[in-house]
């Protein structure tokens, strides 16, 4: 049995860096690295800080007195806490009509229709106009006075509303300016997905008689998973962080009754409730295991998924 001689290593020749030996696994971590630093400083830290504040009475400036579960105890009995998460909810469930109506919205806009850009561009609008503008046009949409929406309703008869200004109305009115702008932005995620549609399945669906409806709901949506996975957690997160609408066009009123838990939040942590950084740590804490429970569904449920691929 012959065996092949190793040549000896060249003392002449470079020994490679150990960058340069693990350069496939190292490089992508040092592209990570900053995002996951801007993550932890900007994310994970102001949590943690969360959690830690809402175990005391602070007024932000002061000494911090511990008072441990204090704060959450008095949440328990606080009415405007149950208020704003009733309300809360009432966004959560109306906010989700923005996915479906965004999906016909983009089903419609990637049909080749006459004059289709100035649609997508009538459509588009909404998103790429700041929240504050939002509030202000639909405040002066529902002004009770000189209106657009109470002169069409003098038109058929029907008597003014003051819809910012009736407990009862309040919260739809602000969620109906919010949901202008989310279906704009979900129709915008739903044609990208479209874009992504696999024709030859479409094709084959045809060949199988499939139209319509049922065209849509075993062939398209089925491959627009991701844009709608994507519109959900978006959505949600939406619905329960909402504050810049409801800051512009009410201001928590009449009387609280428009208040969400992030509103409910700023204004006792940094409004007239005297600066009570606990409490509305404590606030923050609750809204973000609310969240965490929402976001952690949907993650595990695309995670089942991809097993089950």
């Amino acid at each position: 049995m012959t065996t092949t001689a190793v040549p000896p290593t060249s003392p002449d020749q470079p020994r490679r860096s150990w960058y340069k030996r693990n350069e496939i696994g190292v490089t992508p971590w040092l592209f990570l690295i900053p995002a996951i630093l801007f993550f932890l400083v900007y994310v994970i830290f102001p949590i943690i800080q969360s959690f830690n504040i809402s175990a005391y009475q602070w007024d932000g400036l002061g000494e911090k007195e511990y008072v441990g579960l204090s704060n959450y105890q008095e949440l328990w009995d606080d009415p405007a806490f149950y208020t704003s998460l009733k309300n809360n909810l009432i966004w959560l469930v109306l906010y989700l009509l923005a996915i479906p109506a965004g999906l016909f919205i983009a089903l419609f806009l990637n049909q080749t229709v006459t004059g289709i850009r100035i649609y997508k561009s009538l459509f588009f609008f909404p998103f790429v106009i700041s929240q504050v503008v939002v509030g202000l046009v639909f405040t002066w949409f529902y002004d009770p006075t000189f209106g657009l929406l109470n002169s069409i309703l003098g038109v058929v008869g029907l008597g003014p509303v003051n819809v910012l200004g009736d407990p009862t109305y309040v919260t739809y009115g602000i969620i109906a300016a919010g949901l202008w702008p989310q279906t704009a932005y979900c129709m915008i995620l739903y044609l990208t997905g479209l874009n992504a549609v696999d024709p030859e399945q479409v094709e084959a669906a045809r060949l199988d008689g499939a139209k319509g409806w049922k065209m849509l709901w075993y062939v398209i949506v089925p491959q627009l998973k991701p844009a709608t996975f994507i519109a959900f957690v978006v959505t949600i997160v939406g619905a329960l962080r909402s504050f810049d609408l409801i800051s512009i066009m009410t201001n928590g009123g009449p009387f609280g009754e428009s208040r969400v838990l992030s509103f409910y939040m700023f204004e006792v942590a940094l409004s007239e409730y005297g600066f009570r950084m606990g409490y509305g740590a404590a606030i923050a804490v609750v809204l973000f295991l609310i969240m965490l429970c929402f976001i952690a569904y949907f993650l595990y449920s695309m995670y089942k998924e991809e097993r089950g691929h």
